[in-house]
């Protein structure tokens, strides 16, 4: 890996972490239940991956700007697990399951979701 492939990585991280820092400061969503934001952020960061594995680019620095850089600081996997943790030392063991299968579940919705519109296209 060169140094512009560096650069390009730190460029696409850059906005994906100010991105999900907006997104977990200031969405709160309520459908019947509470949606947690870092919930919401990986969802749309499934979306975004399900129309980047679609389109099936080659150039490698747009690889690197989007997948690498982008939608690994974008997503959240170790908040995930972080608040997976918390619930568990909670106590909260019901919420916790339901909680894992609510990102796992809606996360692959919106993955193929995704996917299918770029590919209907």
């Amino acid at each position: 890996m060169d140094f512009s492939s560096i650069g390009i990585i730190l460029i696409g991280s850059t906005f994906g972490l100010i991105l999900r820092i907006f997104i977990q400061n200031n969405l709160k969503k309520s459908i019947g239940f509470d949606i947690q934001n870092t919930s919401i952020v990986n969802f749309i960061s499934s979306f975004f991956l399900g129309i980047l594995v679609a389109v099936n680019f080659i150039n490698n620095d747009i690889l690197f700007l989007f997948y690498t850089g982008f939608l690994g600081c974008f997503s959240t996997f170790s908040s995930f697990i972080y608040q997976l943790f918390i619930l568990l030392k909670k106590r909260k063991f019901l919420i916790l399951f339901f909680h894992y299968i609510e990102v796992i579940f809606f996360s692959f919705f919106f993955f193929y979701l995704g996917y299918l519109i770029i590919q209907l296209f």
